[in-house]
Order: structure tokens, then sequence, then C-alpha cells
């Protein structure tokens, strides 16, 4: 290993995930070890020996497997990877940090910063995601830690209950009964460590069930929603989606246990079963990418978003105690970006800032601003509001600075104005987002842009303006052009 992959590999470790992983298990396995060597000591009996020398190897399995799953990684695609043949490009997803083409069952990872093969999650107690090279060794690590912990329970409890009536073994004189002695500190670090050891074999065991599950199913935790959309898509119909890499309970396991210790094939090419091919469940995920684009709506920032996980001050108690139940990022957003929302809850959104032309080509192509935002700063904008030409886009953006700037420390309001003599004898129908984007009639001399603008008018509005007759005017009740 070079000097450079050594740092890496120290620097993968400095990091709370793994720390705190690696702190549980030694503080489980030297107190457990401690309490043993009172209760059941291995010099005293060969079962004794047997159980110690079973505990220690659990230990040192769920500290190796644990190592080899955060150094090993789950396998990176190289960075501007291309398919061998181009036709095969029209199947396949382009990963715009990358640079490169998304190979079947491979996914962009954020935290990474990598495209992943064979990518089932992020786990932050190793620092690394789980994915096609690493997926054996995970597994593992979560075998033998519940495994370990499942013993270390027993032990601890048992020394802890025999340490506790160590004065009534004594008073009926059970004096073979008394091995184990407890102090204030053992005592503490005895309950600690068994409480320890149960949250592990609660919350590690039900992720080690599902690890079981999708390697009997060969299907990732990604691949398992994307299976669920196509079964929703095919709801109202009698079409069944094959999920093509369901090979068997057998040949699936081998697909990720060896006698080598390493994962089948190459990553990049799978088996499949009879009737598909290699890019089935991808032409599926563009199908599903298309609907999602078709379902984006567009949104206008009014408030600015902080940013923040809690954002109690600036949004309130009812925003900050329903935020949704996902590791997924908070976007920072200021007044007056632009959001293309692809996921709703009741007080949140989540979706991806539009880049405006300020911005540098290369940040656009490398950095995705995506996240979760307070449903509250935003308004949605109509689907017209937002086809602005460039040079519409530059002035819309040069607006909002200069109205900011007017307006950070006062509040305006508008003032209603009377319709023109000469306004349009038609019905005109607007749908206006932000009062800053320039709109002018089509087909009518009167220029929006020209008159004058009226600021703090944040809220969507669909405007109806009629006239009976071109000599008719209305009432002073509608007189009125539509602003706000």
């Amino acid at each position: 290993m070079s000097i450079g992959g050594g740092l890496r590999a120290v620097r993968r470790f400095l990091h709370w995930g793994p720390l705190t992983a690696i702190g549980i298990i030694k503080s489980i396995t030297l107190m457990t070890l401690y309490m043993n060597a009172m209760w059941w000591p291995a010099d005293r009996s060969f079962l004794g020996f047997l159980h110690q020398t079973l505990f220690i190897v659990l230990s040192a399995s769920t500290g190796f497997n644990f190592v080899m799953a955060s150094l090993t990684g789950p396998g990176f695609l190289p960075l501007r990877w291309q398919p061998e043949r181009s036709i095969d490009q029209q199947y396949q997803q382009y990963c715009g940090v990358c640079e490169g083409w998304k190979a079947p069952r491979s996914h962009h990872c954020r935290k990474c910063d990598r495209c992943v093969i064979k990518m089932d999650h992020h786990c932050p107690w190793i620092n690394n995601c789980v994915g096609w090279a690493n997926h054996g060794y995970f597994t593992a690590f979560l075998a033998c830690a519940v495994l370990g912990c499942l013993q270390a329970t027993i032990v601890l409890s048992a020394s802890l209950y025999v340490g506790l009536y160590r004065d009534w073994y004594l008073y009926y004189g059970h004096y073979s009964k008394v091995t184990v002695q407890l102090g204030m500190w053992s005592l503490v670090l005895c309950v600690f460590n068994v409480g320890l050891a149960i949250g592990v074999i609660i919350t590690v065991g039900a992720l080690l069930a599902y690890q079981v599950r999708a390697i009997l199913n060969n299907r990732t935790a990604i691949e398992d929603w994307i299976l669920e959309k196509a079964r929703y898509r095919r709801d109202r119909t009698n079409e069944v989606f094959c999920y093509p890499y369901d090979l068997g309970r057998w040949r699936n396991v081998r697909q990720v246990f060896s006698t080598s210790c390493t994962p089948a094939g190459d990553g990049i090419e799978w088996p499949v079963v009879d009737g598909c091919d290699q890019y089935t469940l991808t032409r599926e995920q563009l199908a599903q990418k298309e609907e999602k684009r078709a379902r984006t709506r567009t949104y206008t920032i009014r408030r600015m978003v902080t940013g923040s996980w809690v954002p109690l001050l600036s949004q309130g108690f009812k925003v900050c105690c329903s935020p949704p139940l996902t590791d997924e990022p908070r976007i920072k957003l200021s007044v007056g970006d632009v959001v293309r929302v692809t996921r709703w809850r009741k007080h949140w959104l989540f979706g991806e800032k539009v880049s405006t032309e300020r911005e540098p080509a290369s940040t656009e192509k490398r950095k995705r601003l995506r996240g979760w935002f307070p449903r509250q700063c935003a308004v949605e904008l109509a689907e017209d509001d937002y086809d602005m030409s460039e040079e519409q886009q530059q002035q819309h953006h040069q607006y909002l600075e200069e109205e900011k700037s007017k307006t950070k420390d006062r509040k305006t309001t508008a003032t209603p104005r009377p319709i023109p003599d000469n306004y349009p004898t038609r019905t005109s129908k607007l749908s206006i987002g932000c009062a800053a984007v320039p709109l002018t009639f089509p087909g009518s001399p009167v220029d929006v842009e020209k008159q004058k603008s009226i600021h703090g008018c944040f809220v969507p509005i669909t405007i109806i303006i009629t006239n009976s007759s071109s000599s008719s005017r209305h009432s002073t009740d509608n007189d009125d052009d539509g602003y706000v």
C-alpha cells in the first residue's frame, strides 16, 4: 500500500461512525472477558476454555470484517467510464458529477462523490458505501457482531446476577457460587455494556435480517425501490415487470460469498434470467426518470432558507417538529432562487436549485444543489412563467438584486392602477409566480414591463382580464390591472 493509500485508510476511520463502532466493540469485548474470568474461568474446565475461545473468535471476526468492509469499499466505477459499445449509451444514465455513464446496477453516492457498483446504501458506521466488493464482508461483520453480543449478554447478565446475590450465597453456604465480586465501577460498567449488547442485538440484528433478505433475492435496497415503482406503474395493467437478477437463492448467495472471499464477476456485466438482458432494469429506470421529470414543479423562493435541520427560529415550531424522516441534506436558498421540486411533504419540499447564468459552468457540472427546504418559504411558478429567454433571465436576476437592496429594511405595498383605455378587447389570462418576472400580453399594445413594477408580490395568482367592448370601462370596483 502506498503512503497516499495509507493516509486515506487512516482518514477513513477518523470519523464518528467507525470510532463509535470500534468503541462499542472494544467496550463489550473487554468487559465480557473481565466478567467471564470470574464467572466461568477458562483455566478451570475445558468447556470454560471453549466458551472463552468462541467469544474471542467472534470478537476478532467482528473487528476483521469491519475493517475489511471499510477498507475494501464497494467498488467504484472509473471516472468518465463509457460502455464498450457506444450504442449501449442509449440505455444508460449519465452522471454529470463523474462525467461518465452509469453501468447497470450502479448509482452515484453523494457522500462518496463517486458512482458505486451495485450500491446498496452508504453506511456511516464503516464510513463507506456497501456494494459489490464489500457486501460479503459487511454481512459477515453484522452476523459476528450479533452472535458476539448475544454471548456477551449471557455472560454479563449471569455475572451481574451472581455478583448482586453474593451475600445471599454466603449466607446459605453456597460458597462454590461466590465467584463474582462487583465494585462500584464494575457494576456500572457491567450494566452499561449489557445495555450496549442488547441494543446491538436489536438494531444490528434487524439490519442483518434485511441484508440476508437482499442477498437471497439478489436485490439491493435501491433496486427494491425501483422494483416497487415498476410494479406501481403497471398496477392498472396486466403487464408484469420481470426482475432480471433473481437467479435462485443458491446462485444469488454465490454472487456475494465465495471460497476466495471475492465477489463474483466484474461488477459491470451480470448474469440475468431468461427473457431479460443487461439493460432491462436500466430501461425501467429511464422510464421512471421520465415520469419524474413530468411531475416536476418549479418553485421560487420568497423567504430565505437557512438550510438548518432544526429551523425553529426561522420557520416555527410546526415545521421544526415535522421534518422528513431521511438523512438527505437540507439546502440553503436565497430570495429569488428557482428550485425544481420532485417530492412533497406537508411542510417540506425536496428539489434541485436551478443554476443561473452567472454561476460558473464548472460549478453547474460538478455540483448539484439538492435537498429539503421548508414549504412555506416557496411558491409554485406556473409553467409559462419560467419559459424566459437568457436576456429575460439576466434582467430577472438583476432586478431581484436591486429590489433586495431597496427593500432590505422596509416593507412595501402595492397600489392598484386603473385599466388603460386601449386595453385589448379579449380575455387575457396570466399566471404570475413572482412580480419580478417581466411579462407582456401577446398581441397587445400594453407593455407590462414598462409599467410601474410593484414590489413584494411573490404569490402565485391567476388573473382574468376582460373588456366588454373597446369603448366600455369597468366600474370603479374593477379598476384594477391585475397587480397586487
